[in-house]
């Protein structure tokens, strides 16, 4: 488990890497800036307190903060899509991206607010690149993210 994440987080972070045009904007600065800094493991979703149908028994995920501005996320729904041949089909690759969320781009921080925004530069999801606004809460080693204006709660813990 630890190898694929380990190569799943370099993944991240050489796609990260390429996030941030120079000039972009000053990177997140401060202590809170400071607590986002590195990756996080998904832990889960909830909408209402109850668990987000939809994902499996255990999905994994990944968010990374770098202290650049750079960020990306990745949550793989706890499935295998079987292929029938050595290229999968239309419907095939449908399943697999089916709940699947992956997206990169820059972040910045509102402390008064208590916000975090996500600038989304790519995604794996069709439509619009419009920005992702959350409320953030740390408790302990865990960062819970709140999509504003929702009753859903994203939960990250800290890889260690």
């Amino acid at each position: 488990m630890r190898g694929i994440m380990a190569v799943v987080l370099a993944v991240v972070v050489v796609t990260s890497l390429g996030a941030v045009p120079a000039g972009a904007q000053s990177p997140p600065q401060g202590d809170i800036a400071k607590r986002f800094f590195g990756a996080w493991r998904y832990v889960g979703t909830s909408i209402d307190g109850k668990p987000r149908p939809g994902r499996g028994v255990e999905p994994k995920g990944i968010i990374y903060y770098d202290p650049s501005g750079a960020m990306a996320a990745q949550i793989a729904p706890d499935r295998r899509v079987p292929m029938a041949g050595p290229q999968p089909t239309a419907d095939e690759a449908k399943a697999s991206l089916a709940d699947y969320v992956a997206y990169f781009g820059t972040y910045t921080i509102d402390e008064r607010a208590g916000t975090i925004t996500h600038h989304r530069q790519a995604s794996v999801q069709p439509g619009d690149l419009t920005d992702y606004v959350r409320n953030y809460e740390f408790a302990g080693d865990r960062l819970i993210l709140r999509p504003v204006g929702t009753k859903q709660e994203v939960v990250w813990e800290r890889f260690k």
